[in-house]
């Protein structure tokens, strides 16, 4: 039997959660995202930044009460590698 490779993207703690996160709503903004993963303001936006490069999440930044507002959202191929990667973890799990 062989296993999945796991996307190596996805296989880090913060995006992973970020990806999480961002499967159970339409959009997040950078709070709601800081605040669930407890990440460092830097790191989240090295992260965020990542994930965007590989097309998985949509950035969207604009001004909210004279504050940058920075929205994510995931993309029809980053929720297919989810799936994907949450798919090879359940057969790393039960094989």
């Amino acid at each position: 039997m062989s296993f999945a490779p796991l996307d190596p993207l996805l296989h880090n703690q913060l995006r992973l959660a970020v990806m999480s996160l961002l499967m159970t709503v339409d959009e997040g903004d950078f709070t709601f995202l800081l605040e669930r993963t407890g990440a460092t303001r830097g790191n989240l936006s090295v992260q965020i930044t990542k994930l965007k490069e590989a097309k998985y999440v949509e950035v969207r930044k604009s001004f909210k009460d004279n504050y940058p507002n920075t929205m994510c959202r995931l993309t029809p191929s980053g929720l297919k590698a989810f799936e994907t990667y949450v798919e090879a973890i359940k057969h790393y799990l039960k094989p």
